[in-house]
């Protein structure tokens, strides 16, 4: 909470500066977050390459653990790119942390911002640190996932994650998807050793965080509010084992996130406060990358146990608990 806090804080500064300014910090500090939940919202869609037999079912509790590589936890940010904002000690650039990362020492800015009186003045602000100060270096999500078999070799799947309403966070998130076996499809299916299928799945996440009650800036309605958008392609292949069996895939996921700052904002030095800011930005960005992944799965009678770990953008290990009717 106190990186959020910190992050809100020096975004409401900047506000200062120019809305444009605060816009192209905040999509470089929280783009490489966005991206992380991506890939983990993600993860586990799938513990075999085999489908259930006709009108078979499975429940799951899977869980995610989206892990943090360097490259996303800084970016490079260059002065010339602001209007009204340059480093303390004259830099051109400097890598500074994004929402994942750690700044080992305080980076600092200067600030220009018009006051009504006094004309363009300055101050002096502190840029945020991310999850990384606290030593964390992954993203988890968990989730509940069901599937059926209405057809032959065809699974269709439904996930989603109980919706999470607090006085300031509101987090949600749900997914469709459907796996065919291919092999299935095929005269000598009982005999062949491995199974081959395909899978289609979407993820939508919902995600809010009001700070109203923080008193950081003066305002009313302030909320950060994220929605994300994915769609999954896999090619998966497998054993068809009774006990134990491994599977491997490859695929893609593509998928947008949005991010919009909302409520009302004036920003104040103190004695004199600025017209009122409404809705300041909202910041869009694309996902989209090639994911290979490798797991197993282990089943006692109706009861199951997977993990698997995807290699992508963002590396991501998943273990499922699952039960069911399958052969």
């Amino acid at each position: 909470m106190a990186i959020t806090l910190n992050a809100q804080e020096t975004i409401d500064d900047l506000l200062a500066a120019g809305v444009a300014d605060a816009q192209r910090f905040t999509a470089d500090y929280i783009a490489p977050a966005s991206e992380g939940v991506a890939y983990g919202i993600n993860g586990g869609w799938f513990n075999n390459a085999k489908t259930p037999k006709l009108f078979g079912f499975e429940l799951s509790l899977v869980g995610n653990a989206s892990l943090f590589k360097d490259e996303k936890k800084a970016f490079n940010m260059v002065a010339a790119d602001y209007e009204n904002v340059r480093f303390q000690d004259g830099s051109d650039s400097k890598a500074v942390a994004t929402a994942l990362g750690n700044n080992e020492q305080d980076v600092l800015v200067v600030v220009t911002y018009d006051d009504p009186i006094f004309g363009n003045q300055e101050t002096e602000i502190t840029l945020p640190t991310g999850l990384g100060a606290e030593g964390v270096n992954l993203i988890p999500t968990v989730f509940l996932q069901g599937s059926f078999s209405p057809l032959k070799g065809t699974q269709v799947k439904g996930r989603f994650f109980p919706k999470i309403n607090t006085d300031d966070v509101d987090l949600s998130m749900y997914g469709i998807g459907i796996q065919q076996d291919f092999t299935t499809l095929l005269p000598a299916d009982k005999i062949l050793p491995v199974a081959v299928s395909g899978l289609i799945a979407y993820t939508h996440l919902d995600g809010s965080y009001d700070f109203t009650e923080t008193g950081i800036v003066d305002g009313e309605n302030q909320q950060m509010k994220t929605e994300v958008n994915t769609w999954l392609f896999q090619l998966i292949a497998g054993t068809k084992l009774k006990v134990i069996n491994f599977y491997g895939a490859i695929g893609y996921i593509k998928g947008d996130s949005s991010t919009d700052l909302l409520g009302t904002y004036r920003v104040s030095d103190g004695v004199f406060t600025s017209e009122n800011i409404v809705d300041p930005f909202s910041i869009d960005s694309e996902i989209s990358g090639v994911t290979t992944t490798l797991g197993a799965t282990l089943k006692l009678g109706f009861f199951g146990l997977n993990a698997s770990y995807t290699i992508g953008e963002f590396d991501t290990v998943s273990v499922g608990f699952n039960f069911g009717i399958r052969n």
